[in-house]
């Protein structure tokens, strides 16, 4: 039996006894009663021990699963902070990458323009030196005409 049970039986024990005349009292089996209450001195310990090893263990298995909730809300934080991180670290990147390609567009423009100009200053010069040669050559076959 166990310690409510046993204390069941204590109360039936108490409800079922003849009272004493004039009085709330009733008259109760001693022995009966002292071997009831001797029967749960006898469990009420067991039942202590695993009342105590159940709050015991009630409270390690919510310290445990309050350190894993704590463990998962930080590895959350921590990878939402690297995903922010990313995020930053993209946009300055991409950033970077436009300001490198417009560098890059007008440095390419420049050296377009400044390779023009140098092949206009080139093929200037080229036909100038073939305008002198070309006279050169006149003057050469009006000489040449001339000794006939």
């Amino acid at each position: 039996m166990d310690v409510l049970e046993l204390i069941d039986e204590l109360e039936d024990i108490v409800e079922d006894s003849s009272s004493v005349p004039f009085s709330s009292k009733v008259m109760v089996d001693k022995g009966e009663i002292l071997e009831i209450v001797k029967e749960i001195r006898i469990q009420l310990p067991d039942e202590l021990k695993q009342a105590s090893w159940v709050k015991e263990e009630r409270q390690r298995i919510l310290a445990e699963a309050q350190k894993e909730a704590d463990t998962i809300v930080g590895e959350a934080q921590s990878h939402l902070e690297e995903l922010i991180e990313e995020d930053e670290i993209t946009k300055k990147a991409q950033e970077r990458a436009e300001e490198i390609l417009s560098k890059a567009q007008t440095n390419a423009k420049e050296i377009r323009l400044g390779a023009v100009e140098y092949a206009d200053s080139i093929l200037t010069e080229t036909q100038l030196n073939l305008k002198d040669l070309i006279d050169i050559l006149d003057k050469n076959r009006q000489e040449l005409r001339g000794m006939k």
